[in-house]
C-alpha cells in the first residue's frame, strides 16, 4: 500500500522532520525511509503539506507498534515535548501524578516529567513548575539544526514557536551578499547582514541567525537567559558571532545606534514600549519583526499604528508580512509584522 510522503533531499530531512513534527503532520506508524539520495517522510494529511514541500506517494515499511500514554491511561493526555521532557498543564494534581506516571512507563523517550503551577510572571518571564519525574529542571532542547540548553525554572521558552523562528531565521542572507569560508574544517556561512535580538533568551532566533552567517547581539535582563545564550552559543560553534548583553535593552540602545539590519521583538505583550530604543539601533535599511497580541477584530493594526508613530519622521515604513503565529487566548491573537524600515 502506497502511504503518502514527504520528499526531500537528505540533507534537508531532519530540518523539513522537525517542520512536519512541529505542525503534527508526521505519520508515526511507518518508518521513515532513504532511497536515491531522498528522505522520504510519512504524513497523515497531504493536503495540509505546507506548498514549498513535495508530496510523494511510495510504499513503507510499518512502524513497530509502540506503547504510548494513551494506551496505558486509555485516553489522550495533553502534553508538550521539549528536548526530554513532557510539560504538563493539568490543575488536577493527582491526574498530573497519573499522566506523568503513564509518560514513564510509555516506550517514549521522556525521562522529566514537569506540571505548571503557574502563569509566565515578572521581569524575566518564568513560571512555578512541580517536578514529577527527573533529576531538575534543565534540558537540551534541539530545534531545526541548532541545541539549545536552558532551565525551564529561570529562564521562558516556547517549543509551539519553533516553525515562526525558523521561518524569519530563513530570511538571513536573503538579497545580501554571501561568501563561503572555511573553518575547523568545517564549511560556514556568512552573510553582512547585523541582527539584533532585543529580548534574546538562551538563544532561539540569535543561534540560528548565527548558524546562517549573521552578526548577532543579544540581549535580555534576565542573568540566566544571557549564560544560558553563552553556552548555546558555544555548543552550536558560533560564539564568534554573538554577543550577549545582560542589560535593559533601553539603556544600550544608544550604544548600537544605527548598527542593525535586522531586529527581532518577541515580546509580544509590551514590544511597543521599547520602539524608541529599535528605532536608535535600526540601520538605513532594517527589517524589524515585530509580535503583538491583539484582538482578532484588528490583529496588526495597533502594532502597524505604533511602528509607523515610531519611525516618523526619520524612516519610510513598509509591512511586507502580516502573520497569525497562534492562537493565544479566546478572540486574542499571537501575530507578527515583518516591517522594512528605510531611512
Amino acid at each position: 500500500m502506497d502511504v503518502p510522503c514527504v520528499r526531500v533531499p537528505r540533507e534537508e530531512g531532519e530540518a523539513t522532520r522537525q517542520r512536519l513534527a512541529d505542525a503534527d503532520l508526521i505519520d508515526d506508524g511507518y518508518e521513515l525511509t532513504v532511497d536515491d539520495g531522498s528522505l522520504y517522510i510519512p504524513v497523515t494529511d497531504p493536503e495540509a503539506v505546507p506548498d514549498d514541500l513535495e508530496v510523494a506517494s511510495r510504499p513503507l515499511e510499518e512502524r513497530e507498534s509502540q506503547t504510548t500514554p494513551a494506551d496505558l491511561l486509555g485516553y489522550e493526555p495533553s502534553y508538550e515535548r521539549l528536548g526530554r521532557a513532557a510539560l504538563l498543564d493539568e490543575d488536577d494534581d493527582e491526574r498530573a501524578r497519573e499522566i506523568a506516571d503513564a509518560i514513564l512507563e510509555s516506550d517514549l523517550p521522556l525521562e522529566t516529567v514537569l506540571n505548571k503551577q503557574s502563569k509566565v510572571k515578572g521581569e524575566t518571564r518564568v513560571r512555578d513548575w512541580d517536578l514529577l519525574a527527573g533529576d531538575d529542571t534543565e534540558v537540551v532542547h534541539r530545534e531545526y539544526g541548532c541545541e539549545f540548553a536552558l532551565d525551564l525554572a529561570e529562564v521562558y521558552f516556547s517549543p509551539r514557536l519553533a516553525t515562526e523562528r525558523n521561518r524569519v531565521a530563513e530570511q538571513i542572507g536573503s538579497g545580501t551578499r554571501r561568501a563561503s569560508e572555511r573553518a575547523n574544517g568545517q564549511h560556514q556561512q556568512t552573510t553582512n547582514e547585523r541582527a539584533f535580538d532585543m529580548f534574546a533568551g538562551v538563544g532561539p532566533f540569535v543561534i540560528p541567525f548565527a548558524k546562517r552567517g549573521a552578526e548577532c547581539v543579544g540581549v535580555d535582563v534576565n542573568a540566566d537567559a544571557i549564560e544560558y545564550l553563552r553556552e548555546n552559543a558555544r555548543r552550536n560553534g558560533v560564539e564568534d558571532r554573538v554577543t550577549a548583553i545582560r542589560a535593559d535593552v533601553t539603556e544600550i540602545a544608544d550604544e548600537y545606534e544605527g548598527w542593525a539590519n535586522r531586529i527581532v521583538m518577541n515580546l509580544p505583550h509590551s514590544a511597543d514600549e521599547f520602539l524608541e530604543s529599535a528605532v536608535t539601533i535600526a540601520g538605513d535599511d532594517c527589517t524589524l519583526h515585530y509580535y503583538d497580541i491583539q484582538h482578532e477584530d484588528d490583529p496588526f493594526g495597533p502594532g502597524e499604528q505604533a511602528i509607523r508613530e515610531a519611525a516618523d519622521p526619520e524612516y519610510d515604513v513598509t509591512v511586507e508580512t502580516e502573520r497569525v503565529v497562534r492562537s493565544y487566548a479566546p478572540h486574542e491573537l499571537n501575530v507578527c509584522l515583518d516591517v522594512r524600515l528605510e531611512r
